[in-house]
């Protein structure tokens, strides 16, 4: 057991590359690649030997007790307390998110069933006429409340009629929710779904055509109308775009979620309390979450949230493949880890081909296809999953995840790892290396281009330097530029000047329409070249009828046969091309109880409570 620890530390400083280990100077002591291969996967399976797996949805949770506090980070401070203004900013949504009402359906990934949140929900198909409305009613127990106050303003219909239409489908905002509500008929036009109003708890969506699974289209949740509506009438885009600035005084903040934002220190933390006029219940009464403060202090920097974790200060934490080792192999700990399994998101890396953005031979090459195959045959995955990811991770060679009804084994990205072939496809369009092993385009230009991505997260650091260094050893010039995240929405939502990008759009791809902004090319979010009037290439218009197509087809069989293509013509088109599916782990103190984990839900946390005392 002292050889494999020490081989296992060996192994872990070296940031899992496979290297013929020397432990003497002797021949004969000399470790073959297969015997360093044998000795990685016994690395890992001795890691994942001291976590535990349990997942959620294979028992009920007990009923727990109220109190307590739990105690996390976030990465950055909120820009704004604005849901208009926030809707460009992850980080900031994360934080107003946590006082708005649930999304009016649930969907529960284990039982594979939408299921009532805010509202229940009736679907009416109209098979003659291809309409279908979605009826949905409010709960009645739905509040705006104001922290340390009595007086609670009732959710209606109005709130959800006035977000729907004047929120999210305000054309000059651009909100990413605004292209979700426009179909393609079948004569190629397009049609809104709108909204009416059917009384004060009830509200009906009417598609002007069948599809294949409407709850996902008309999900959505909402912001205090009392408050937006006003700020809109009186000052139109402008003066809504200017209330609750980051200057607001966080308590009188409305919730109809499960808390109200008591606090906020800039740059030091965010405290939540809890909102008892929310409506999720347990089975005998109690309002959840079960723990009554959540504290959390700003902390962008990941390696410090790692050593807050470590000392204690934080009660869980979302483990990077590099902490694990060390998180497994701490002597008397009081935490336990949690596995979860290979995620169902990945980082991608895509290309600019936006002739409003860039210009040149760089335009040139992101918009040949040949160009974007080479690239993928040059980003080494299996050294990302063994440098970055510590072996625990898979090449993402899919364009959908394994959890994903359409996800078939055998439509996967053929562009894998091959740097020789790399070089044929590259000659195919006239680059070749000169002399010195520059890469020249056919024009003499040397291929040298930039690589965005953000600075708080250093995996995808790590991800796009591996990334170069691979390019590098073909004579490609590429500069990693980490950058703060709003300038990077900036470049790619408002000046469109930027090269090349690493990132993640979460794990979306669980469902096949999902990306309704990032897909069709009329979306804000289609990377690569967004808000296109008209398609600007034959396989996008293509992908684009297929979208529409697959979102209209209910029949399994016959939907199955449109994603197929849909997907092969991505990953043969490589728009944007997924890296590694990572083994995700949570790392929780021993304190808490009702502790699930897995990558369909992650943690539950609205379920844990404090163990009893001893």
């Amino acid at each position: 057991m002292r050889a494999r620890h020490f081989y296992r530390l060996i192994l872990g400083a070296l940031a899992g590359i496979l290297l013929l280990f020397t432990v003497s100077c002797s021949r004969d002591d000399e470790m073959t690649l297969e015997e360093a291969e044998a000795l990685k996967a016994e690395n890992q399976q001795g890691l994942l030997a001291g976590t535990i797996r349990k997942p959620g949805g294979v028992e009920p949770f007990a009923i727990g007790t109220s109190g307590g506090e739990w105690h996390s980070s976030v990465i950055s401070d909120p820009k704004t307390f604005n849901l208009v203004v926030a809707d460009s900013d992850g980080d900031s949504s994360a934080i107003i998110n946590a006082l708005l009402p649930d999304y009016l359906a649930d969907y529960d990934p284990y039982s594979r069933e939408w299921k009532p949140g805010s509202a229940s929900f009736e679907i009416e198909i109209d098979e003659e006429n291809d309409t279908m409305d979605v009826i949905f009613t409010l709960r009645d127990d739905l509040y705006w409340s104001l922290y340390d106050s009595d007086e609670k303003i009732k959710v209606t219909s109005d709130d959800v009629v006035f977000w729907y239409d004047e929120i999210y489908g305000n054309e000059e905002l651009q909100l990413t929710a605004y292209s979700g509500q426009f179909m393609t008929m079948k004569d190629g036009s397009q049609r809104h779904i709108d909204i009416e109003k059917i009384d004060d708890r009830s509200f009906v969506f009417r598609y002007p055509r069948i599809v294949a699974n409407p709850l996902l289209t008309s999900n959505m949740t909402f912001g205090p109308r009392f408050i937006y509506e006003p700020a809109l009438r009186e000052g139109g885009v402008e003066g809504l775009k200017n209330i609750l600035s980051i200057d607001t005084d966080v308590k009188k903040l409305p919730s109809a979620g499960a808390w109200f934002l008591t606090e906020y220190t800039p740059g030091v933390r965010l405290v939540y309390e809890k909102n008892e006029d929310y409506f999720l219940k347990d089975d005998e009464g109690n309002t959840l979450p079960y723990f009554e403060k959540s504290i959390n202090k700003i902390v962008p920097n990941m390696n410090t949230n790692f050593l807050l974790f470590k000392n204690g200060e934080r009660d869980g934490y979302s483990v990077r493949a590099e902490d694990l080792d060390d998180l497994v192999n701490t002597p008397d700990r009081d935490y336990s880890i949690y596995d979860g399994g290979a995620s169902m998101g990945s980082n991608f890396i895509t290309f600019n081909q936006n002739p409003d953005g860039i210009s040149g031979p760089q335009l040139e090459w992101f918009t040949q296809k040949e160009f974007r195959q080479a690239m993928s045959r040059l980003t080494n995955r299996e050294r990302m999953v063994r440098q970055i990811y510590r072996g625990l991770g898979t090449p993402a060679l899919h364009h959908y995840a394994v959890a994903n009804p359409y996800y078939d084994e055998e439509i996967r990205n053929v562009y894998s790892y091959d740097p020789e072939k790399a070089l044929e496809l590259l000659a195919s369009i006239g680059m070749e290396r000169d002399e010195t092993g520059t890469m020249r385009d056919k024009n003499g230009n040397a291929v040298v281009f930039d690589i965005i991505t953000n600075t708080e997260n250093n995996l995808r650091i790590d991800a796009a330097t591996i990334f170069a260094d691979e390019c590098g050893k073909v004579g490609i010039k590429v500069n990693v530029k980490p950058m703060d995240f709003q300038k990077m929405v900036e470049m790619l939502t408002t000046t469109y000047d930027w090269d090349c990008l690493l990132l993640s759009l979460g794990s979306g791809n669980y469902w096949p329409t999902g990306g309704s902004n990032v897909w069709p090319t009329t979306g804000n979010l289609h990377l690569w070249n967004p808000l296109q009037e008209e398609p600007a290439t034959e396989w996008e218009a293509r992908v684009d009828y297929l979208y529409n197509e697959g979102s209209y087809t209910p029949d399994p069989v016959e939907a199955k046969k449109i994603w197929d293509e849909f997907q092969s013509i991505l990953l043969e088109e490589l728009p944007l091309y997924y890296l590694v599916y990572q083994n995700s782990f949570y790392a929780i103190r021993n304190k808490w109880e009702n502790v699930y984990y897995d990558n369909l839900m992650g943690l539950q946390s609205e379920y844990l409570y404090l163990k009893a005392a001893e």
